[in-house]
């Protein structure tokens, strides 16, 4: 019986070990599943309120607390883990029944030292524990910062994006408010800083995936749903005008939809890795020639028709309109343009394109 319960303490204690490592040493994309099941616990009742109502703005409150509190209860987790470990391993090498050895682990773990035994096996399991508290607490602390740092620089990002998409964001309304303030050729400048962002934000979700769950402060900005708008403004450029620049274009859409599919392999969601340009887009056709009357009346100009355009345009999208919606549908994006369904039926928000009011005379 002790031997077992020497055996299920070491696998306690290594397994946490190894989700603290993974989680917060590693500087690479990790499942640890201990992690992964504390956040769903928390996730669940969050979302299970959050389905029941019915605007936008109210599942944002119900779930902007969601995320920071998954990172408190993992790391409350770890600890009540470890706790349970070094009792189980002190009740192996000792006369100690599991209440006692709770006591003890408890009093080594977070170092406060009232209860102790007096045989050698114990005193170095008590060692232990009382390393491993101020450890475990310490990656914590050093982690926040990390985590906060890669939040706000995404952020800012998707703040500095209001002004030229709208609130909500959207592909066809980028293209609109530069073409309304005649600032097209400051598109390529916009495209070159949103690939930095995409690999940006590849490394830091991948690496702290919370992050993916983490909100903007404002119910009507999202991470997710900026990315789409960039990578569909994109994708707009490239349909209908091909004589224009491209490299930054097609490399800022690459780098939007790479970024998704990081994203996608670190959450398990599955993707085809090689779409056709003939694959069905579950945008409809009348929703894309809405996008592009919000475009041409503000004078965006076009080479081609929207007819000729569609297809180059579903060529494009079908690299990451799969994913865009699959994640927006989990994390309960903002319901914008072109963003796919959510858990439940949503009024679409569309951004609205400011009047361009000039002097006269």
């Amino acid at each position: 019986m002790r031997v077992l319960l020497g055996i299920a303490g070491a696998v306690v204690v290594l397994g946490v070990f190894s989700s603290m490592l993974h989680s917060l040493v590693i500087p690479r994309p990790t499942r640890s599943g201990l992690s992964r099941f504390v956040q769903w616990l928390v996730r669940w009742p969050f979302r299970l309120v959050a389905d029941r109502l019915p605007s936008a703005e109210a599942k944002d409150r119900v779930l902007a607390p969601m995320a920071p509190l998954a990172i408190v209860v993992t790391l409350i987790s770890w600890l009540a883990c470890f706790m349970v470990g070094y009792a189980l391993l002190e009740a192996a090498v000792s006369r100690l029944g599991i209440r006692e050895a709770l006591t003890e682990s408890g009093s080594s773990l977070f170092t406060l030292g009232f209860a102790s035994g007096n045989r050698v096996t114990l005193n170095a399991i008590d060692f232990c524990a009382a390393v491993t508290g101020p450890v475990v607490i310490g990656l914590q602390v050093g982690y926040l910062p990390a985590l906060y740092g890669a939040y706000q620089r995404r952020e800012t990002e998707v703040t500095l994006l209001q002004a030229r998409a709208g609130s909500p964001p959207w592909g066809p309304e980028i293209l609109a408010r530069y073409a309304q303030v005649e600032v097209m050729d400051n598109l390529t400048e916009l495209f070159r800083d949103w690939e930095r962002w995409s690999a940006g934000v590849s490394e830091s979700h991948t690496s702290y995936p919370i992050l993916i769950h983490f909100r903007s402060p404002k119910a009507t900005r999202n991470w997710l749903i900026a990315l789409l708008s960039v990578m569909d403004a994109a994708a707009l450029r490239l349909s209908f005008n091909p004589s224009q620049p491209q490299a930054e274009v097609r490399m800022a859409l690459r780098a939007g939809f790479i970024c998704l599919r990081d994203i996608a392999d670190i959450q398990g969601i599955p993707y085809d890795p090689d779409p056709r340009p003939g694959d069905t887009l579950r945008l409809g056709y009348e929703d894309y020639l809405r996008g592009v009357e919000r475009m041409r009346s503000q004078g965006y100009p076009m080479e081609r028709t929207p007819e000729e355009a569609w297809p180059h345009f579903r060529g494009w999208r079908v690299n990451y309109e799969a994913l865009a919606y699959r994640l927006a549908y989990d994390i309960e994006a903002v319901p914008a343009p072109w963003s796919g369904p959510r858990r439940r039926a949503v009024v679409i928000r569309t951004p609205l394109t400011p009047v361009d009011r000039r002097p006269v005379g």
